[in-house]
């Protein structure tokens, strides 16, 4: 259940690592490649790569590369949600199915450790993936930031090739992509070269 006075847990190596403030620095231009990575998907508990989903493979099916929505979101515990990135959360679970209907898959990136995304995954009945980053090594190859305990919230779409298509990092005037950005930018994708 979550709470706003159950503390406990939170000053853990992870929040004093990211406790000192460092702004979002990515200045990854718009049509580059993404940095690849491997996480531990845990609501299958497989781990995963951004090019199991993307063009970024030797392998390459053209037929299951698909768009890719990566949105690095900020839990401090399984029952402390950065009040910014908590109803984006939520949101994004409930738009899930908009995201699958247009054939891309949504990949929320969390520095909470496995245990605690288990929590996060059952208390918010997550239908998208949920990959855990405890040691923030895709949070610092992403540029995203971090603030009081922990990395910053940013989402990046990416195209079949695993290019940026558009990417949003944290301010205060706008902590997330709304949705409606987040589908936009999926909707401008630029059409598949034949």
């Amino acid at each position: 259940m979550l709470t706003s006075t159950d503390f406990s847990g939170l000053f853990n190596k992870r929040f004093f690592n990211n406790f000192l403030p460092i702004p979002a620095t990515n200045h990854f231009n718009i049509g580059t490649l993404a940095p690849p990575f491997q996480l531990l998907n845990v609501t299958t508990g497989q781990q995963v790569r951004l090019a199991d989903y993307t063009g970024n493979r030797r392998e390459d099916a053209e037929a299951s590369n698909r768009p890719v929505v990566v949105a690095f979101t900020r839990i401090f515990t399984e029952k402390q949600y950065c009040p910014f990135c908590f109803p984006h959360i939520k949101a994004l679970n409930e738009a899930y199915e908009q995201f699958q209907s247009r054939g891309v898959e949504v990949l929320m990136i969390t520095s909470t450790d496995e245990r605690q995304s288990k929590i996060v995954i059952r208390d918010l009945h997550l239908k998208m993936p949920l990959l855990s980053d405890p040691a923030c090594r895709v949070f610092r190859a992403y540029q995203v930031g971090q603030a009081l305990g922990a990395p910053l919230p940013a989402q990046f779409v990416l195209d079949r090739s695993g290019k940026i298509r558009f990417r949003h990092l944290f301010s205060f005037l706008e902590p997330n992509a709304s949705i409606e950005r987040l589908l936009s930018a999926i909707d401008s994708l630029p059409p598949i070269a034949q």
